[in-house]
């Protein structure tokens, strides 16, 4: 605990069998109180060794619900466990665990209720192997972000993110989409309730394990993306009404 917050780390898992010890014994349990790992209906022997690691909380999905669906079982179970803090954490070792405590602490303390580990911050994403296409439509897609949804984030699209239960009970993420645009969905979501996020410098891993979108569903991302976007700023202006607003 931190100041007496619970505090989950959610392990959204598929096919994390060669990096998941790697990156759960790195989690600091001095402040974490729960993990919490979702399997997506993995091939591997992802949930064996979750198992082995004596992960206690463990949810297998008998079939795979994509990456917006993995994170609705990941952030229903972390509130039903009491969670004040809960913090997605990839376990295909992309993003380091030694900034839980940074991320948690923010929260804790009451400095803010939203906290993204980013890529972007620093000159760190091209140096640690981001693909020169990925980075390029990164930052494209920021730009367009931050102009039609009025924010200023160095980065939309990271995966290491930090919650207060207090955000996450607020918003109603059962209504994003089960695939990978959920992530911006909640961010619409999480702006329109006018939480303010925080940014923290985060160092950019790639290597032949860490998952990663392919070209083609990159393209689908980003038009899903742009949509968002779009339809977030129609909604402001009440030139229509996103159904995943409240």
């Amino acid at each position: 605990m931190i100041n007496n917050k619970v505090v989950t780390v959610v392990l959204p898992a598929y096919n994390a069998e060669s990096t998941l010890k790697k990156t759960f014994d790195e989690i600091p349990f001095d402040i974490v109180d729960h993990v919490v790992l979702v399997d997506d209906k993995s091939t591997d022997s992802t949930i064996k060794i979750a198992q082995e690691l004596g992960i206690k909380h463990i949810i297998s999905h008998d079939k795979n619900k994509g990456y917006g669906g993995n994170q609705k079982s990941c952030y229903n179970k972390a509130l039903s466990l009491g969670s004040d803090i809960v913090i997605m954490l990839h376990p295909d070792y992309q993003y380091t665990p030694k900034l839980l405590h940074s991320m948690a602490y923010l929260i804790a303390n009451g400095v803010y209720s939203v906290v993204f580990g980013s890529r972007i911050l620093g000159k760190g994403a091209l140096k640690g192997g981001m693909p020169l296409y990925k980075y390029i439509s990164n930052r494209f897609l920021t730009f367009f972000q931050n102009l039609l949804m009025n924010n200023h984030l160095a980065e939309y699209h990271t995966g290491y993110r930090a919650f207060s239960a207090e955000v996450l009970r607020s918003i109603d993420y059962e209504k994003c989409s089960d695939n990978f645009v959920f992530d911006n969905q909640v961010i619409a979501q999480i702006c329109d309730k006018g939480y303010e996020i925080a940014e923290i410098t985060c160092p950019t891993k790639y290597f032949p394990e860490a998952s990663s979108i392919k070209i083609k569903n990159s393209i689908i991302y980003g038009c899903g993306v742009l949509k968002v976007s779009v339809c977030y700023f129609l909604h402001k202006l009440k030139l229509m009404k996103y159904d995943i607003l409240k």
